[in-house]
């Protein structure tokens, strides 16, 4: 029997720790807001992020961060990309070596360019760290409807560990050994997403979605294999994947985010009605950076950064995707 903590209380945190609760485990989960720790306490609902689930009563909510690190066996980091450092950096010395780390977030920090595995190992060199990612919403994991994500860690036996804990009937777990293809996966399919959703959004069809994913699919394995990950793992869980989850539903932030933007609202004011992070935003000025350092073409990258933080027509951002000039698909099959 494993022994969790979880830091965030967003909708993927609360899920997850929903999850390991119905297998008995002992997870305590911390929220920053003790307002709402304590609406939660009382009617066992966490609201604002997964209204009308109930949550278990053997999980606890506390406001407590100490709390929740200590004596557990594992830590579960669920807060948004850009809050992982300053979380560690106000609690990493509460965590223990033999503590393994598990993070539930997707996105590449701004600035650093860094993965969340580079920032915790920054941080935490010492401890083992595993990644979970792939197609799986909230909202559908608090309801307990099949779904199948996967771990990789550099170290064996840390992956089989979580698979371990959060394998259920209905929550089905790959090992991985592709650390660095799972986070990039996880991470680039939400820029993707925000273009689907601005597609949307323009009212356009989904010949348009479709050519969106599968050149965008094509972008995230070219500049994965230049940053040294396995390109097959892009077509996983954690890439084809989740791109399409992300891409296609009504729970996706990062569609949703794109949808208003396709509509007319500015990204700011998309980011405000959502009123959730949406990764996909902070991810795509990072990997445009990445794009630039590694020298790889993401001619979508390159067009939804410029519609996000240049004020680009999003129209002419289209036209200009369809207006490149003309080349094979694949690079290695060819006309001779």
């Amino acid at each position: 029997m494993k022994s969790i903590g979880v830091l965030g209380g967003g909708s993927w945190g609360t899920a997850l720790a929903i999850l390991l609760s119905r297998k008995s485990l002992s997870v305590k989960i911390w929220f920053r807001d003790l307002n709402q720790v304590e609406y939660i306490n009382k009617y066992r609902e966490n609201k604002k992020y997964l209204p009308k689930v109930k949550l278990p009563k053997n999980l606890y909510i506390t406001n407590n961060v100490e709390e929740t690190i200590q004596n557990k066996d594992i830590i579960l980091l669920a807060v948004p990309t850009h809050g992982i450092r300053e979380t560690l950096e106000k609690y990493g010395r509460l965590i223990r070596k033999d503590q393994i780390i598990v993070n539930v977030s997707k996105g590449i920090e701004n600035g650093s360019l860094m993965r969340i595995s580079e920032i915790v190992e920054e941080f935490l060199p010492e401890n083992k760290f595993v990644v979970l990612s792939g197609p799986s919403h909230a909202e559908e994991v608090a309801l307990d409807l099949p779904t199948t994500v996967v771990v990789a860690s550099k170290d064996k036996n840390a992956a089989k560990l979580i698979q371990d804990v959060f394998m259920t009937s209905k929550f089905r777990v790959y090992t991985n050994p592709d650390l660095i293809g799972v986070e990039l996966g996880g991470s680039l399919k939400n820029i993707i997403a925000l273009g689907a959703g601005i597609s949307d959004g323009l009212g356009y069809g989904d010949n348009t979605k479709a050519a969106l994913m599968t050149r965008g699919i094509f972008e995230m394995t070219k500049l994965g294999e230049k940053m040294g990950a396995s390109t097959n793992t892009f077509s996983g869980l954690s890439g084809i994947g989740d791109l399409i989850v992300t891409c296609t539903s009504g729970h996706s932030r990062n569609r949703k985010a794109g949808l208003l933007i396709g509509e007319g609202l500015s990204m700011n004011e998309a980011v405000e009605k959502i009123g959730m992070v949406a990764e996909g935003i902070k991810t795509t000025r990072s990997t445009y950076e990445l794009s630039t350092r590694y020298n790889v073409k993401m001619p979508i990258t390159e067009e939804l950064y410029n519609v996000l933080y240049n004020n680009k027509d999003v129209k002419k951002s289209v036209f200009n995707l369809m207006e490149r000039d003309k080349k094979h698909e694949m690079k290695d099959i060819i006309f001779y």
